[in-house]
Order: structure tokens, then sequence, then C-alpha cells
């Protein structure tokens, strides 16, 4: 028998080992490709994250047709656009019909730019939604060529600027607020090196400084020529402050204008410094406190004119009151003269009554100090110097005024009737000043009972302490009265109800009270007369 040929593998089992290496390539080459979905799955989900924090869409249009279709629109696009990615890719209509019509036109230019010039653009324009929402979108477009040099796509994003642009305007409003106000108020401001040199300026220093934004900002020199010789020393030495010693400094100056206007400014500057303690630089303010310099003379002015006017006024109350002054005055020097005629009886009789002549002559110097208190009254009534303040009891100043107006009074048939608190607070006053108030009250208070004669003539004169903290004097009497369209305007200067009179009394008055601290006023009586109030703070308060 032959030998038997060594066995070997049936061709049916090299097919199952092709078979099954082919399986694990196809199992090998599945798992790549479910992996690289699911990396491409994770790269969109990652896109659509990154869109969505930014509110960045991105679209791409076909172009290679007559018409050009829309072959992409992120998931972003569908939000910034409202549009519901259920119902498809929205069309060119539904997409112009959102875009605001004032702007539909650049849309339309950018797009046929990128398209016919093949180049890259971008613009800013509006789309409202169907709820009203208005928002501002800011899109970029790429034209893709292909080898012929055509637009075969064009892609773009589209980003929502909504939020940024409500921050700009905003911020451009505050800006402008900033600028009116500081227009409004003639308030610059700065930022400079240690060198003095301008880092930045607002609109309104340059105004004050009379430089042309347009220019640029001023050389370091250049605010320095505009600073008035007088006080560039000054301005250096203040600055220095600033910068060496790092601290605040301020200064009052002035500058001059190219066409020799005078500026007066208050500048403050405040060193900026690093973590080291170092200068980074100096920020500060100028105002133009021109207009309140000129106030201010203005007001000192009139504060001297009303000083003049208040002395003409007390003047003549004291000749009005002159046949008043002289009686005041003669009760103590008759009373001198008889007690001095006394005295030497006394000391002429044969055995010369010495305790006699002594009460005599102290009789004597009462009555000559009481005098001399009476003229040192209308002195001082009469100087152009005012007191200084001091504590006053309100009764006592009012007193001395009665005393001076008593003849007056029973000249004119007036009975005077004082109602004043027993406990009344001292205020703080100038005892001159406010003695001018009640004289002037008192004598249009006598002046307006002159003309009647069918009731007694009674003016009354109380003091009493009110609830806020202050005490009120009223003045009332049973005079004519006052017209309640004329109420208003007595206190206003030159206004007056009396032939020949100035019209300053109760404007001058008016204005002593509110130096005081108080407030003077009219009011009408149910009966017949007129009465007067004014407050004072009580001493302290």
């Amino acid at each position: 028998m032959g030998s038997v040929p060594p066995s070997s593998d049936p061709p049916s089992s090299e097919n199952s080992r092709a078979n099954k290496t082919t399986e694990q390539k196809v199992k090998l080459l599945l798992e790549i490709t479910d992996e690289l979905k699911d990396r491409l799955a994770q790269e969109k989900l990652y896109l659509a994250e990154a869109q969505a924090l930014s509110h960045t869409g991105s679209w791409a249009w076909d172009m290679t047709g007559d018409n050009p279709k829309l072959v992409h629109w992120s998931e972003e696009m569908f939000r910034i656009w409202g549009f519901d990615p259920k119902d498809g890719l929205p069309t060119t209509e539904e997409i112009s019909r959102r875009i605001v019509p004032q702007d539909l036109d650049s849309v339309k230019e950018g797009l046929e730019k990128s398209i016919h010039q093949k180049v890259d653009t971008c613009d800013d324009f509006r789309i409202m939604l169907p709820d009203g929402t208005v928002k501002h979108l800011h899109t970029i477009r790429h034209p893709v060529l292909n080898a012929a040099g055509e637009v075969v796509k064009l892609f773009g994003t589209s980003i929502d600027i909504t939020e940024r642009k409500r921050n700009e305007n905003a911020l451009r409003r505050s800006e402008a607020y900033l600028a009116e106000t500081q227009r409004l108020t003639h308030t610059g401001t700065f930022v400079g090196d240690r060198t003095t040199a301008p880092l930045y300026w607002s609109e309104e220093l340059f105004r004050i400084f009379g430089f042309d934004p347009k220019d640029g900002l001023p050389a370091r020199d250049q605010p320095l020529e505009r600073i008035h010789p007088e006080d560039l020393d000054r301005f250096k030495q203040s600055w220095a402050r600033a910068i060496h010693e790092k601290v605040d400094s301020d200064l009052e100056y002035r500058i001059v204008l190219p066409d020799g206007t005078v500026k007066h400014v208050y500048g403050l500057g405040h060193p900026v410094l690093d973590a080291n303690g170092e200068l980074v630089e100096v920020v500060g303010t100028t105002v133009d406190i021109t207009q309140r310099k000129r106030a201010e003379k203005e007001r000192e002015r009139l504060r001297q004119l009303e000083a003049d006017l208040a002395h003409i006024n007390r003047v003549s109350m004291m000749g009005e009151l002159a046949v008043s002054i002289a009686h005041e005055v003669n009760q103590p020097l008759s009373g001198v003269v008889s007690n001095g005629s006394a005295c030497l009886r006394w000391l002429t009789r044969d055995s010369p009554d010495i305790e006699e002549a002594r009460e005599a002559a102290s009789r004597i110097v009462r009555d000559g100090k009481r005098a001399a208190e009476v003229i040192a009254r209308i002195r001082a009534l009469t100087t152009r110097t005012a007191t200084p303040r001091e504590k006053l009891d309100l009764n006592e100043t009012i007193r001395e005024v009665l005393a001076l107006i008593g003849d007056k009074a029973k000249r004119k048939s007036v009975t005077v009737q004082a109602r004043f608190a027993d406990d009344l607070s001292p205020v703080s006053g100038d005892r001159v000043q406010l003695q001018q108030v009640v004289l002037n009250l008192v004598m249009n208070a006598i002046e307006a009972m002159s003309s009647v004669v069918e009731r007694a003539r009674e003016l009354v004169i109380a003091t009493r302490d009110d609830d806020a903290g202050h005490v009120q004097a009223t003045v009332e009497d049973s005079g004519i009265g006052l017209e309640p369209n004329t109420i208003g305007r007595i206190f206003e200067p030159f206004h007056t109800t009396k032939s020949g009179g100035m019209g300053m009394g109760l404007s001058i008055s008016r204005s002593i009270v509110q130096a005081h601290g108080g407030r003077l006023w009219a009011a009408t009586k149910d009966g017949p007369g007129t009465i007067f109030y004014f407050t004072l703070p009580r001493w302290g308060e």
C-alpha cells in the first residue's frame, strides 16, 4: 500500500479564518465609527454650548443654484431669531420680515457686496420678534469660492449684541449726564503725571482753560502759561505737595485766557499710589468759581447797602421819637436838678443835715446813671457798629424799647399792654438789631391806629416759648388792618402804605430776624387790626 499523504486543512477552514479576520476589521471599524460619532456629537454639543454662551449663531447658504438656498442654521440662530427648529429652516421671506425695515437695505447691501465683490463683510442691524422684542445683531459674512472663482457657499455668524448695545447706550448716557453735570456745575476733571503733564482732561476742563479739545491734550507747560503770574508759585507748591508728600492738595487760584478774561478756579488734586506706595498719577477736579466770587462780592455790597439802610432807618425813627426821647432824658435830668437843689438846702442850713444831703446826692447819682443809660441806648440805636451777639432776655430788650415810645404812645392816645411770659427762655442775638425790629413794629402799629376814632387804640405786645425750640413775640394793634392782597407785599423793599415812608422798615426787620435764624410774618385778625409775629431760636439751639 502506498503511504498516506500528510493531512492538511480543508479549504473551508481557510475561508473561515479569512471571514474571522474581516469580521474583526469590520467590528474595529464600527467601533472607531461609533467613537467618531460620539466625539462628533460631543463636539457638536460643545459648539452649541459655546454658541449659546457667546450668543453666536452660525449659518450657511448654498449659492450654486439660481436661487440661494439656506443649508445650515445653528440652534443658537433659531433662539436668536425666535424661530422654532421643529418648523425646519426659515425661508428668505421669513428672515427678511424680522429685520427692522430701516435696517433692511444695509443688510442687503452687505450680502450683495460679499457675493459680487467676493469679500468678507460685517454690519450691525436690528431684528424684531413677533412679541415686539427688538434685538441688535452683529453679522459677519464669508464667501467660499470654487476653482473658477465663483461663490459657491456663503458662511457667516450672527452675534446677539443686545446686552452690549444696552450697556454701551447706558455708558453713553452716563457720560452725557456726567458731561452735562460738569457743564452745569462748571467742574472739570483731570489726570496728570508727576510733572503736571496732562494724561486726561474732561470736556469741561478744556472749556474752563479755553483750549480746543480738537487739538488734543495741551502740552505740559500750556496750562501753566494760563495761570495768573501771581498765583503760579502757589500752584506749583500745591502740586509738589500732592506728589512728594502724597496727600490731597487744594488751591484757589486764577487763570487768564488769551482774550484777557480772568477766571477764579478751585482745584483739588488726589495722588494715586501703587501697591508699593509709589505715585502713579494725580487725579482731581477744577471748579470754575468765577460766578461765585462775583456773587460773594455782590452779596457783600448788598450787605453793606442793607446795613446803611438799616442805619438810616434807625436814625429816621430816632427823629420821629425826638419828643419821646427828650421826655425820657428830661425825667432823670429833672430829678438831678431837684435833688441837687435839695442837697444844697440841706447843706446850707444853720445845722447842715449831712444824712439828708447824702441821700439827695445818692439820688443825683441814680438819676444821672439813668440819663446816661437812656443816652447810651439811643446812641447804640443810631451807631453803625453792630453789637456782638449775646445771651438776651427778650422781655427786657422789649421793655427798653417801650420806654422810648411811651411818650409818643400817650400823645397818640395808644394804650400799651405788655403780656410777657414769666419763664421766657433767653435768646441769642444782637440787642441793637432786635430792638430795631421791635421799634419798627411798634411804630408801625401806632401809625396804623392814628386814624382810628370809633374804638380804643390798643397795642398788645406778648412773648412766649413755642414748641419748636423758639421764642415767639407778637405785636398786635387795633388799627385799620391790611388788605389780603397787600399783606404778601409789605416785606418787599420800597413797598410802603405810609405817605413819605421809605418802605424799608419791614424789609430790614425781616432780614435781621432771618439773620438770627428766625422768622417774621404778618396776619390779619378776626377783628380790626393786624398782628405781627417773629420768632428767634432759644439760647443754645
